[in-house]
Order: C-alpha cells, then sequence, then structure tokens
C-alpha cells in the first residue's frame, strides 16, 4: 500500500497579510500510489497518471507506440484496474465543518471507497467530483480506493440496445459516444486505440470550516480609454450564513516574476449570504491583442474571503486579458470572422489534437514549446478539435501569452450522440458548468464550439445512418448553448463546426481533387490538409531496419489509420507524389519528398485565401501536432520536429506576404500583396525569371503602395515570351518584396509541375560558423536548388530555416542549434545537405 507520509497539507495563500496563513485547507493526495488488475498485483503506480503509463513504468507491457505493440496492449483497456494508497488525518481536520475529497480528473467509469466504505461513484472523465467524505475519515490512518471499470462492456451493452452512428474506421470499437470520456482514445485516422483509466488529474482533501470560495465570474465593460470590471463573487458558505462576510478584490497587471504580497484591495464589498458584486474601473487599459495585432498584456483578478473577525477563509485569482473578441457570422459577401477589439483579422493557424496518447506525459514545457512554435511561424489562432479533452491550463496559459486565439470545441464528434437520454443530458450539462467556470478568464479563447461535423450526419430524423435534428439541437443549441449563456456569459457560441459558415474540405486527400482545387473556394477554412511522412529519426523510432524496406510495409502501414476506399494513406501520398514530383529513390527521400508535397499543397491553399481576403477570413489547416509517431496531416511531428509544412508557414503566414495566381494556359501570372498589419506601407516588389542553371531572363522591379489589412492584385506578368523561347518547365520566377529595405517576404512561382523540371546538379556547398549558443551554415548553390534542407546525422537541432530555395546569386543563412553542444568539426561531419534533386537523382 502506498503510504500517506508524502503527502503535504497546503495552505491559504493571502495577500491581505502574510504571503500564507497558518491554517492548512488541502491536503494533496497525487503522488505514489499502487494499482491491482489481471495479473497485476500492487505494481507502483503514479498520481495524476493512467494504467498504460504505470504499466510500461513497471515492465509490464511493451512501448505501445513501437511497431504493432498498440494490439498487444488492448486487453489493458478492456480490464478493470484499482488504485489505491493510505493518508493520515488528524483530529484537528476532523474537526472542520466540512471534509471532501476533491477529485479533478477520472477516467472515466470510477467506485470511490474510503475504509472500504463508498463514498461515490463517476462517469464522465471531463467533470469534477466533490464527495463528502467527514464521516467516513478516521483519526490516523485511511485508505483510499478507486476502482475503474473498462468503458467497453459499457459501450457493447448500449450499443447492442441502440446503435449510435458514427464515423468510425475498421480498427476501432463502436459506440464510444456512450461514454464520456476522451474520443480519440478510442483511435481516429491519425491515432491508435489506447482507451487507459485512471486519475488522470489532481486529487485532493478539501477541508473548511465557514466557507470557501465557490465561483468568480469576471465580465468586461469596454469604453473610451476604460474598461469596467463587474465582479461576481459566490461562495459556499458552511457556517452561520447570518454572519458577516466580505470580499476582497485586488486587480492590478500580471508582470513576470512579480511578488505580489504587498497589493491593496480595490474593492471590499459584502458577501453575507453567499453571492454579491462589484464593478473595478481601470483607466487607460492596456488591451489584450491577438499575435501580430499588439502586445498581450495581462491582469490578475486576486479575491479573498473574509470572516468573521477578519479572518481570511479562502482565496483565488484568475488571470484575464482586457479585450473584445468576437466572432462574426458570415453577412452578405463578407464570411464567418473573427474581430478584436472591433478590429477584422485573419485567421492563420492549424488544427490542434491531444499530443499525447497519455496526457499525463505532457509537461508545461512541451505545451509552451508547442504555442511558442505557433507563433514563430506566424499563427495566431489554433482550433481546439472536439474529439479530444478539455486542455490543461497551462496550454491556455501559453495561449494568453502568445496571442494565439483559441476555437474550443466541447468534447463531442464524429458520431450521433443520446441527446434522448435525460441522464446524459444531465452529465453533459456539469461537464459544461465545470469546464466554462474554469477555463472561461482566458483571453485567448475566441470561441466555444459544439461540436465536430456532427451536423454533416444530422437529418430530420433518427436513423442508422444519422442524428435526428430535434436531439442535436437539444444538445448543441439548446443545452450547451444555455450553459455558455449561463456561465460564461459574454462568450462567442456557436452550436458546432462546419455548422456556423466555416468550411472543412476533403475533397483533395480523399479524392478526387487536386491541389487546385483549394481554389475554387473562399471563406474560412477551419479543416482542408493533406498528409505526409514524418522524418526518418521519428520513423526509426517506431520500426525496425526491416519495417523500413518501404513505406507500404506492416509496420509502416499499421501507423497509418487514414485511406480511401481500399487505397491506405501511404499509397495515397505516392499516387499524388506521382502526379507533382518524380518519384523518390529510396526510403529515406520519399520521407522526404512527402513532406514537400505536404507543404507545397496547403501553401497553393493558403497564398489563395490570403489574397482572396475579405472574401476569405481564415485557413487553418488541419492538422498541427501528433499524437503518436505515425503517418498524418500534422506540421509537427510527435517529437516537436518540425516538417517542412511547418517551415513554409512561416512564409504562407508571413504579416505581408507576395504570391501569385498563375495562369498557365496565358503563361501569366498575377502578384499580390496582402498585409495583416495594422498601418499602411511603401515597398519594392521585385522579379526576376531565370533559368534552370539561374540565367536571369528578364528582370525588373516597381513600387508598391501596402494598405494595412489588405490584399490587392498589384501586377500581372506576362511571361509568354521567356515561356516561347525557354519552354514552361524552363523557368524559374522569383519575387521578392522589400519594405523599408529589408526583404519581407520571397515567394517562387512555377509554370509547370515540379516534376515537369529538369533541374541540374545545384553543387551545393556548406559553411558553418560559429553564432551564439549554435552555428550560422551558409548554404551556396552554383544551380538553383529548389527545397534545400539541412539535417544533423544522428542529433536533433533547431533550425532558424530548412526548406528553402538556394541560387546562384541568392546563398541562405541557417542557424543551427544542435540539441546537444557539438563542436564545430562535429557538427560538419554530422551536417547533411540535401535538395528537391537529391530525392530522385541516384
Amino acid at each position: 500500500m502506498a503510504a500517506g507520509a508524502l503527502c503535504a497539507w497546503e495552505p491559504l495563500v493571502s495577500l491581505c497579510k502574510a504571503d500564507t496563513l497558518p491554517t492548512p485547507r488541502r491536503l494533496n493526495l497525487n503522488g505514489d500510489w499502487e494499482v491491482s488488475g489481471p495479473n497485476v498485483d500492487g505494481i507502483p503506480a503514479t498520481v495524476p497518471g493512467c494504467i498504460h503509463t504505470d504499466l510500461l513504468a513497471a515492465g509490464k507491457i511493451p512501448d505501445p507506440f513501437y511497431r504493432d505493440n498498440e494490439d498487444a496492449v488492448q486487453w489493458v483497456g478492456k480490464s478493470d484496474w484499482t488504485y489505491k494508497r493510505s493518508f493520515e488525518v488528524t483530529d484537528d481536520v476532523l474537526k472542520n465543518g466540512r471534509v471532501l475529497l476533491r477529485c479533478e480528473g477520472l477516467d472515466t467509469l470510477a467506485t470511490i471507497k474510503i475504509n472500504g466504505q463508498q463514498v461515490g461513484e463517476a462517469n464522465n472523465m471531463f467533470r469534477t467530483w466533490e464527495f463528502d467524505v467527514k464521516s467516513i475519515l478516521q483519526s490516523g490512518s485511511n485508505e483510499l480506493e478507486i476502482l475503474f471499470r473498462s468503458p467497453f462492456p459499457v459501450m457493447e451493452e448500449k450499443n447492442s440496445q441502440r446503435p449510435l452512428y458514427e464515423w468510425i474506421g475498421s480498427h476501432e470499437p463502436k459506440g464510444r459516444a456512450w461514454v464520456r470520456k476522451e474520443p480519440c482514445s478510442f483511435g481516429w485516422d491519425w491515432g491508435p486505440v489506447l482507451a487507459s483509466s485512471g486519475i488522470w488529474k489532481n486529487i485532493s482533501l478539501e477541508t473548511f470550516n465557514d466557507g470557501r470560495i465557490g465561483d468568480v465570474l469576471i465580465q468586461q465593460n469596454h469604453s473610451d480609454k476604460q474598461v469596467t470590471l463587474d465582479i461576481q463573487v459566490n461562495a459556499d458558505i458552511a457556517g452561520d450564513n447570518t454572519k458577516k462576510y466580505q470580499a476582497v478584490v485586488y486587480v492590478f497587471e500580471s508582470k513576470p516574476g512579480e511578488k505580489v504580497g504587498a497589493k491593496i484591495p480595490v474593492q471590499i464589498f459584502d458577501l453575507t449570504g453567499g453571492t454579491s458584486r462589484c464593478q473595478v474601473e481601470i483607466k487607460n487599459p492596456k488591451l489584450w491583442w491577438p499575435a501580430g495585432m499588439g502586445e498581450q498584456p495581462l491582469y490578475t483578478v486576486h479575491v479573498e474571503l473574509v470572516g468573521p473577525g477578519d479572518v481570511h477563509i479562502d482565496s483565488t485569482s484568475k488571470r484575464i486579458g482586457l479585450r473584445e473578441l468576437k466572432m462574426v457570422l458570415p453577412q452578405g459577401d463578407m464570411p464567418l470572422h473573427f474581430e478584436a477589439n472591433g478590429i477584422p483579422y485573419f485567421a492563420k493557424g492549424g488544427n490542434w489534437i491531444p499530443c499525447d496518447s497519455f496526457n499525463n506525459r505532457v509537461t508545461p514545457e512541451i505545451l509552451r514549446r508547442y504555442i511558442a512554435d505557433a507563433k514563430a511561424v506566424n499563427m495566431n489562432s489554433l482550433r481546439f478539435w472536439g474529439g479530444g479533452f478539455y486542455e490543461d491550463d497551462a496550454l491556455f496559459d501559453a495561449c494568453d501569452e502568445a496571442g494565439i486565439c483559441v476555437w474550443l470545441d466541447f468534447k463531442f464528434a464524429c458520431s450521433a450522440y443520446p441527446a434522448f437520454d435525460n441522464d446524459f443530458l444531465d452529465n453533459v450539462s456539469q461537464e459544461a458548468r465545470d469546464n466554462l467556470q474554469r477555463l472561461r478568464h482566458h483571453p485567448s479563447i475566441a470561441v466555444w464550439c459544439g461540436n465536430n461535423e456532427i451536423s454533416l450526419m444530422t437529418k430530420d430524423d433518427w436513423s442508422d445512418q444519422s442524428m435526428g435534428r430535434a436531439d442535436y439541437n437539444k444538445l448543441f443549441k439548446d443545452l450547451i448553448a444555455q450553459q455558455v449563456q449561463k456561465f460564461a456569459p459574454q462568450a462567442n457560441y456557436v452550436s458546432g463546426s462546419p455548422d456556423c459558415g466555416d468550411t472543412h474540405y476533403w475533397q483533395v486527400w480523399h479524392g478526387p481533387k487536386t491541389f487546385d482545387a483549394y481554389r475554387t473556394l473562399t471563406g474560412f477554412m477551419s479543416e482542408f490538409g493533406y498528409q505526409s511522412f514524418p522524418e526518418p529519426k521519428t520513423v526509426r523510432a517506431f520500426t525496425n531496419e526491416a519495417d523500413r524496406a518501404s513505406v507500404l510495409t506492416t509496420v509502416m502501414k499499421w501507423h497509418q489509420r487514414s485511406g480511401t476506399g481500399d487505397v491506405d494513406g501511404n499509397t495515397q501520398m505516392l499516387q499524388m507524389m506521382d502526379r507533382y514530383f518524380k518519384m523518390p529513390k529510396d526510403f529515406d527521400m520519399t520521407l522526404w519528398l512527402s513532406q514537400i508535397l505536404q507543404g507545397f499543397g496547403i501553401k497553393i491553399g493558403a497564398e489563395y485565401w490570403r489574397q482572396t481576403m475579405p472574401k476569405s477570413m481564415g485557413c487553418v489547416f488541419w492538422q498541427y501536432n501528433d499524437i503518436w509517431p505515425g503517418m498524418s496531416w500534422s506540421s509537427v511531428d510527435y517529437f516537436g520536429r518540425w516538417k517542412a509544412l511547418h517551415y513554409m508557414a512561416r512564409k504562407f503566414y508571413s504579416p505581408i506576404l507576395v504570391s501569385a495566381l498563375e495562369n498557365i494556359p496565358n503563361s501569366s501570372a498575377d502578384i499580390f500583396v496582402t498585409s495583416d498589419l495594422g498601418e499602411n506601407a511603401h515597398g519594392r516588389l521585385t522579379w526576376n525569371v531565370t533559368d534552370l542553371n539561374g540565367t536571369s531572363l528578364a528582370k525588373d522591379s516597381m513600387h508598391v503602395s501596402i494598405p494595412g489589412r489588405k490584399s490587392e492584385k498589384v501586377k500581372t506578368l506576362n511571361l509568354s515570351d521567356v515561356v516561347k523561347k525557354n519552354g514552361a518547365s524552363g523557368i524559374l520566377t522569383w519575387l521578392s518584396l522589400e519594405v523599408n529595405g529589408q526583404v519581407v517576404s520571397e515567394n517562387l512561382v512555377l509554370l509547370a509541375l515540379p516534376k515537369e523540371l529538369k533541374l541540374a546538379d545545384p553543387s551545393m556547398d556548406a559553411i558553418a560558423d560559429a553564432s551564439g549558443d549554435g552555428y550560422a551554415v551558409t548554404l551556396r548553390s552554383q544551380k538553383p536548388a529548389l527545397w534545400t534542407w539541412l539535417e544533423l546525422d544522428g542529433a536533433d537541432a533547431k533550425y532558424s530555416d530548412n526548406f528553402v530555395h538556394v541560387t546562384p546569386d541568392l546563398p541562405r543563412k541557417i542557424i543551427v542549434k544542435p540539441s546537444v553542444q557539438m563542436a564545430r568539426d562535429e557538427l560538419i561531419s554530422r551536417l547533411r545537405v540535401r535538395s528537391l534533386f537529391d530525392t530522385y537523382n541516384a
């Protein structure tokens, strides 16, 4: 039995008097537990955690991500598991009026016992559960036991009684909508079936006598040079509610590293009866802006509950941003779009999925790295898709600080849900309340969305291929909408995606369309994408040498969960590769070329939608990240390695973009300049048409006016003369845009498919010089080298850029920061420089 000695009572934090008050309030029950189940008796377990990582740490199962081990561990999710630990309780604790067991996350079907007596049950992974346990605790040692039942029997039983229509792959179990558990833990078309169990969030004992703060709702009213905060405090008063209770409110600007112990309260108001409110005026407020539009100043609202005798009972803090962030539904010619502080902006980003099958392995540092990497490529938006879970505050904190606006789905996706079941509706109602109260103060949340794609399977009546419209409306347009209005009254809410004027477009990946089909659409693109393989280092992490004989081996297909009809996704990529590029010469080059293909295709769509602003106001590609190492639509793989798409996103999401719309039959190209900046600018556009040896055939430049937050066609290049002499496949057109003497955007225009280009050996060389904590690698070529990338053999590194075009007159400098300390000679020996030419040339 895990001992209770590791528990520690946590005191109340107060700004009113000392940094902390002596009365303990919370006994943290995280840490060392033990778990038992089939053929497993009392092995060590860690909380927060899950059964898979506990079994993995104990050597009881193989790594589920390696080869096809996922199949060998399916018994884990289909088994029941019991977690136990002991803890000490003193007489002083039992003297408190209320003693609650607080479970912030139980996954999922749980029965909780203390000292052999049942105290409650749970059936929703996404809820916070509290149980009154004072009468069951005893002075001294106590035993806490939580039995987790497998969700599979419940799913099978419920689904046999009433099947719910769902979009699932052949590897996925049926009936996931019957349990309120992370949907993608049962598999998706980019992830494994690894449905786990366990105490996945914090667990503690909460004690109080007089009362505690139950909820703080902060609303904002903006006027000229002033923001008024309306702060409503709800307290759970456990003592004599006729006695005088007060709320003490502090509001101050949040600054990194600042100590807040000496702040002066801005409001003190009566809280007798448990609920009251106050208003706080902030003069000359510092407004919060999405990334690229301004800064992200944050304010802290700290509330303390004070009881009779000036006793400080409880406290809580919320960090907010002062902003008005609105989703505007389609009206006339204007598509769905977002406005920040009254200013419309183009949403640039990707779709976020859970970044590990076992979320207890995801640290705040990992989450912050992902958000930093999103901001680094000029994203201002992420869509937190509806098949995962309500993410940790650390992820939202990072978005708040970076200005990454969040489209936040409630956790319903790609299935009919039993909205005809009142118990289900009550459960969802509490789930919505818990998560709205926890997350609503984050300024980064731009919109709450009821579900993902369920409107696409909704018809007037229920059937074996639809959800009935009345029940769809009951769940997403009534119940959840009402909870949002009640608990986050100033939040934007839409019932579903694409149910609000946005577009999910999958006719390229699933066929038969090609990338040019993106140019037939305008609006707000909240889902579209194309797959790629991860790089060789990542593939080696889940394969052995035999698995890498081709991309069509059993294990390579095992880590591919999508396809169309009888064609698996790996074959689909090869088929599209053959359309656009010369086929690669070996396994590794197939992986790399797939990334170039992916970036090439997504760039076509992204640039077109930015060209057509304001007819288009959002480009959010599928998908940003991965849940495991495998083949998917991600721009950043499971290990955080950037794919070619991510490097290309930095350019096609650039604040000022120069891009082209080719007219191949006319041998011409329309040149667009697009700006997301708030101010007007002036620049110089240069175009240089070269042959495949890099020799200039035609070159010119012009002055361009660049209006803020607008896209304009500035030039039509007539290339018919050079095409006649050299052929469409014999020219490369280079675009460069300078503002204030600095190149802000570059582009390459092709009038032929890349596979039609007869590229010469670029004869590249690389020079490395020390630069800060890394090396500046200068790339030179004698002939144009398209999509040139660097790789360190046997080591990871951060690259300031990659998949760049190098020409004889334009060397490229890339800062390389190895993940391990490395001398210059070692770096040079490990450095690999390849371009498109190397993918097919033996």
